[in-house]
């Protein structure tokens, strides 16, 4: 597997007449889709030992998922992989094997 580089989110401070806004964005660029799929095919093969990376979730995923109450520091691998499926966002899935 190969190890990821993080994509550092930016956050903008917006001003208008109705107050300031923070605008949150991060880029999820074809080279880290790319490593996600390179991963979940390799994890076929590579052993699986007492950590298993099962997803590869961008920050902005967390922050969304976190206003919306769904803690993902609380909820199990098998509980976050159904939400991604749920979601359309299986790119970030880093594993084939079964939780």
């Amino acid at each position: 597997m190969q190890p990821y580089q993080f994509i550092t989110p930016k956050y903008n401070l917006l001003e208008d007449q109705d107050g300031t806004t923070i605008k949150r964005t991060q880029e999820i660029t074809p080279e880290f889709l790319d490593q996600c799929a390179d991963n979940r095919l390799a994890s076929v093969s590579n052993p699986m030992g007492e950590f298993h990376q099962f997803a590869s979730i961008p920050t902005a995923v967390v922050e969304k998922w976190l206003r919306e109450g769904f803690n993902i520091y609380e909820e199990s691998a098998k509980a976050i992989v159904a939400r991604l499926r749920k979601e359309d966002l299986g790119a970030f899935i880093t594993t084939q094997r079964s939780l």
